[in-house]
């Protein structure tokens, strides 16, 4: 590839440069760190076999570079009070994207939002206490956004993570 070509795909991207590729070190590093996110960099560099100095400067590497964009725990809905989970598309006017991703990210209960292709313009993953906050989420709040033409909602039942992620 080009160097044109990796600036242009960096750009397209939206960092502005093309992403490094990640070593065995990095990705042990990664599934290290996935599997909690609360490791010391000393354990971690006892784990991998490397000094604290190289898992330190590889960490912030990753974080700076925008590949960890950050450290969280995982909550189990169910067990923080969000009971009902449905998957929301809706279909947006051309070019509204931008006004109607901003509404969305102001939702409460709204937990994921993407752009798509094909039928719907956009999906959204909602996690709320009952099905009447849900009703509430899709009736009172996303269907009066601007832009907003349609929705089309599914419950989910029942969901598990999966297991051939590279860093899950």
């Amino acid at each position: 590839m080009s160097q044109e070509t990796a600036d242009e795909a960096g750009r397209a991207a939206g960092s502005g440069r093309s992403a490094r590729a990640l070593d065995e070190v990095d990705r042990r590093i990664l599934d290290e760190l996935v599997r909690d996110g609360r490791t010391s960099v000393r354990t971690l560099a006892e784990r991998i076999h490397i000094s604290r100095t190289n898992a330190y400067a590889r960490v912030e590497r990753l974080v700076r570079d925008g590949v960890i964009t950050g450290f969280h725990a995982h909550v189990a809905p169910e067990a923080a009070g969000l009971g009902t989970s449905a998957y929301m598309a809706l279909t947006i006017e051309q070019n509204t994207w931008r006004e109607v991703s901003a509404e969305l990210a102001r939702v409460r209960y709204v937990e994921h939002v993407a752009l798509l292709s094909g039928e719907h313009d956009v999906l959204a993953l909602v996690r709320a206490p009952d099905n009447a906050a849900l009703r509430d989420v899709v009736l009172d709040r996303v269907q009066r956004i601007a832009g907003v033409l349609s929705t089309r909602s599914w419950l989910v039942f029942e969901e598990f993570g999966g297991t051939q992620s590279p860093w899950r």
